[in-house]
């Protein structure tokens, strides 16, 4: 049989076509780095001279930057010459109050010795902790979760939890597993400050950032510890695992330790990533691949980082799995909410 030309010419330019994106991912770091989206935004049609003449950088680069920036289509651009970022590209590069800003997953450089650390894996079976998957990635999942963190927890998520704001406004106990660097204690503690917070996690320099984020905030303590290690207090009214079972070597000793700390009347939130068990129902999300290959580089390598780890991994975690694994801790009630988040749903989880 011969060769197909189409077929070859559609897996060389698919190939082609990730390294051309690797090289644009550099361009956006670059951008985020430089400030160079915040200082486009509203400037209107500019060249590579005015550029220069506001951010003191040199002309012949950014000339050939902006020229990448439109050949990526992040630009806009006639002549090569004058380039324009539209509103709607600002939302997404420039503006981080926006839900809907990305440009900073690309503030981190993943470090090349970590794919060392995975290839390893691939033979070993023992995946990489976060701390061992290269220095700054505690930023990196910051940078992925804050915007639409910012956008939903407060203003939608948490009022949507059935007596939570009329509880929280009173001053109750929270906990949050798999805290990472304290966002979402810093936003709740900002809503709700009569509140006391604990965080639990496993990687120590997601816990020394967010010991730094509280330094001198005395309704705020923050453990290095995992899920299982929660202490049996029965008494924690509103805990909290925000996208971050999928990762754990061992959720299911997770979960039994929270159905133990949390309050005969407490409510568990859940965020998870939106799955289905099948690869069918996985095919209708459009970054599929990425979700694939994230899940390799960091979710499933931090849920095989142990012997005994289940390894469910980013897209590990659908809907039917979560009610069965609470179910089997002890919990009676699951209810499922899906607000205006593309990636994300959210789960109420009772005792």
């Amino acid at each position: 049989m011969g060769i197909d030309g189409d077929l070859l010419k559609r897996y060389t330019m698919a190939t082609w076509g990730y390294k051309q994106g690797e090289m644009v991912s550099l361009m956006i770091h670059l951008g985020v780095r430089l400030g160079l989206y915040q200082v486009l935004d509203g400037a209107g049609p500019v060249t590579s001279g005015d550029l220069a003449a506001t951010t003191g950088l040199h002309e012949r680069w950014l000339r050939e930057w902006l020229r990448a920036q439109g050949a990526a289509e992040l630009l806009v651009t006639e002549d090569g010459e004058t380039f324009e970022l539209e509103r709607e590209a600002a939302m997404v590069l420039a503006r981080e109050d926006t839900p809907t800003y990305a440009a900073g997953v690309f503030s981190h450089l993943r470090d090349p010795r970590v794919a060392d650390g995975l290839a390893e894996a691939f033979q070993t079976g023992l995946g990489l902790t976060y701390d061992g998957q290269g220095e700054g990635s505690e930023q990196h999942v910051e940078a992925m979760l804050a915007p639409m963190a910012r956008a939903l927890l407060v203003p939608s998520v948490i009022p949507a939890l059935d007596g939570v704001v009329d509880r929280l406004s009173a001053g109750v106990k929270v906990v949050d597993v798999g805290c990472g660097t304290g966002l979402a204690i810093e936003l709740l503690a900002a809503a709700w400050p009569n509140c006391t917070f604990e965080g639990y996690d496993v990687s120590e320099r997601a816990v020394l950032v967010a010991r730094d984020r509280f330094d001198g905030v005395d309704n705020v303590a923050v453990h290095l510890a995992g899920g299982e290690d929660v202490p049996p207090t029965a008494d924690v009214d509103l805990m909290m695992t925000l996208d971050c079972l999928h990762d754990m070597p061992r959720p299911d000793l997770a979960m039994g330790a929270i159905r133990q700390a949390i309050a005969p009347d407490g409510t568990w939130l859940v965020k998870e990533i939106k799955s289905s068990p099948d690869w069918s129902g996985n095919l209708k999300n459009p970054m599929l691949a990425m979700m694939y290959s994230t899940s390799v580089a960091s979710c499933m390598s931090s849920a095989m980082s142990s012997a005994d780890g289940l390894g469910l991994g980013t897209l590990g975690m659908n809907p039917a799995v979560l009610e069965s694994m609470v179910t089997e801790a002890g919990f009676t009630r699951f209810a499922m909410h899906d607000f205006d988040d593309p990636t994300n749903l959210y789960y109420e989880v009772r005792p």
